[in-house]
């Protein structure tokens, strides 16, 4: 189990989904959580970065959990996803800081995660928030983004939610990439001769 966590962890930080010391990833196991710890490195995790606690109950070790325990809770109570990648993909903030929804104008992007809500417009978002509403865009939509903050991706395994978080990303960057051919003055455009 540690592995997986290690690969995914790794792949987000590497890929620059994740800065030193955020982000988190969570599994399900039964009525238990198996999430990373407060603050740890995911492009670095040890054993002692996986905390197992309650879904519904905190136990000793729910302290020591990520921020965003509540929002993993959440989802674990309102879907079937057995995984959940939290992460702060660049591209996709950004377009979250400007639209209520990401549209992926690439067709493997929107075969994969379709229409990308944006939720929290208008509200100081703080880690842990917005748990109950994330989990309802969640029952819709396999992955959401938080206002200026990052996207919750969820699926079978790490690897489906991570999976998601990237095509997001990359859908995200093809978009940003679109609208700044478009606000280029035709003066500069290349010829198409």
């Amino acid at each position: 189990m540690l592995a997986q966590f290690q690969r995914i962890g790794r792949d987000l930080f590497t890929r620059g989904l994740v800065s030193s010391h955020t982000g988190n990833l969570s599994i399900r196991l039964r009525n238990h959580i198996i999430i990373t710890r407060r603050a740890c490195m995911l492009g670095d995790l040890q054993e002692h970065d996986l905390v197992e606690t309650g879904i519904e109950k905190n136990d000793r070790s729910t302290p020591l959990a990520s921020a965003e325990l509540a929002v993993h809770r959440a989802i674990y109570q309102a879907t079937p996803a057995q995984a959940i990648v939290h992460a702060h993909p660049p591209h996709a903030i950004a377009l979250s800081l400007v639209k209520t929804e990401i549209v992926p104008r690439c067709a493997e992007g929107l075969a994969t995660i379709g229409h990308v809500p944006v939720l929290g417009w208008h509200m100081d978002v703080k880690p842990g928030g917005l748990a109950k509403t994330i989990a309802e865009a969640l029952k819709e939509h396999r992955v959401v983004m938080v206002h200026g903050h990052g996207c919750f991706a969820t699926g079978q395994l790490l690897e489906d939610a991570f999976n998601c978080t990237t095509a997001l990303e990359e859908c995200s960057q093809v978009n940003c990439l679109l609208t700044s051919l478009q606000a280029q003055p035709a003066s500069q455009r290349p010829s198409t001769a």
